[in-house]
């Protein structure tokens, strides 16, 4: 009997050394938090905070693009999620408005470097507006080094313009960002996460994806709605928030729906992609 099992240990171990590795996917997330307000009655920050910290634990994703973030969502995010850290500046080049925060696990992922630039005419002025726009926009960036093998990637955030008469200055934020992009170095991946406050029929994503792909066209397995956008209803109408990616493999891309008690973690679904880095 001893020796049958030393036997069916040795076979064990040697199918199990025989396996090929399972491959680390790199889980990526882009959520718009909606900001802080007090037009949002039951729907307010602090009736959701946990929820929205519970809907990334669920899935645990190893970087994360916001739109809309004050910098008291971020911090209260960090402290139910300690595993996690966060960075940027806000449109306006402080930390009193709205943030593209970028939230990564501190265990997964080393920033090796970080920047901003704005949606503008003049990108590298802080605040700058052009297009029409009524806000400034602005694409906050970073590369990533993973720290179990080192391959890097970088990640790029942003939040476009909401209005009907802004898809002129979409288009154009669009254009800036493929041109940016394009001067990345050609060997290095590249994701993209944002709410880009328009469809995929749009002339911006079709500057973006002649050069990109998108995961919710792209990956082999999807879960839940097409569309993200739902308003705090949890019936979205609209697929404005998007991961696109080149340099990588899609895996897999899903809406993730999150609710309690018939309220939700934001007004958008957030989506999440793995990707074979």
């Amino acid at each position: 009997m001893i020796r049958m099992s030393r036997l069916a240990l040795f076979a064990a171990l040697t199918a199990a050394i025989a396996q090929p590795a399972i491959a680390d996917e790199l889980r990526v997330m882009s959520f718009n938090v909606r900001t802080i307000t007090g037009k949002d009655g039951p729907d307010r920050w602090e009736a959701r905070r946990d929820l929205f910290a519970d809907t990334i634990r669920k899935l645990h994703p190893d970087v994360i693009g916001t739109q809309e973030l004050a910098k008291e969502q971020g911090d209260d995010t960090i402290v139910r999620l300690p595993e996690y850290t966060w960075f940027g500046r806000d449109r306006f080049g402080s930390h009193a408005d709205e943030h593209m925060g970028i939230f990564y696990r501190k265990d997964r992922l080393k920033l090796v470097e970080s920047g901003d630039y704005w949606l503008s005419d003049t990108p590298d002025k802080v605040a700058s507006i052009s297009w029409g726009n009524i806000f400034p926009r602005m694409v906050n960036w970073a590369l990533f080094e993973r720290l179990s093998d080192h391959k890097r990637f970088y990640l790029l955030d942003t939040h476009y313009p909401y209005r009907d008469q802004d898809e002129g200055a979409r288009s154009r934020s669009a254009r800036e960002m493929a041109a940016w992009i394009g001067k990345l170095p050609a060997g290095v991946p590249v994701i993209i996460t944002g709410d880009f406050n328009t469809g995929p029929e749009s002339e911006a994503h079709a500057t973006l994806t002649a050069a990109l792909k998108d995961a919710w066209s792209t990956a082999p397995k999807r879960e839940g709605p097409e569309d993200t956008f739902h308003g705090f209803t949890g019936k979205p109408t609209k697929r404005i928030d998007w991961i696109l990616y080149r340099g990588v493999e899609a895996t897999s891309v899903q809406t993730v729906i999150t609710s309690k008690d018939g309220h939700y973690p934001s007004d958008h679904f957030p989506v999440e992609a793995n990707f074979n880095l």
